[in-house]
């Protein structure tokens, strides 16, 4: 017999919805308390994720939940970087 492999969830803090791990976007913040984008997943810090769609992102900044969960201030920099990301995937 076959072992189901459990995939991870994670919650969107844009929709709030519980979804695979590898279809979100992980905001990072290192040690050192430098906020960027995780594009492996992997990097060492406190993490938190986002839907990969425009809608989500403006959700989540307007309600200040990245800055929230991640308990620093974002700068706007790494904002402009996810939607330019998400503006070249769409």
């Amino acid at each position: 017999m076959q072992k189901v492999k459990k995939i991870p969830l994670r919650k969107c803090l844009g929709c709030n919805e519980m979804k695979p791990k590898k279809e979100l976007i992980r905001i990072v913040r290192s040690p050192e308390n430098n906020v960027s984008i995780d594009k492996t997943g992997k990097a060492a810090g406190r993490g938190c994720y986002i839907c990969p769609s425009i809608d989500c992102l403006e959700k989540a900044i307007k309600a200040k939940r990245v800055q929230n969960a991640l308990a620093v201030q974002v700068d706007a920099e790494v904002f402009e970087q996810l939607r330019g990301q998400l503006n070249k995937s769409e």
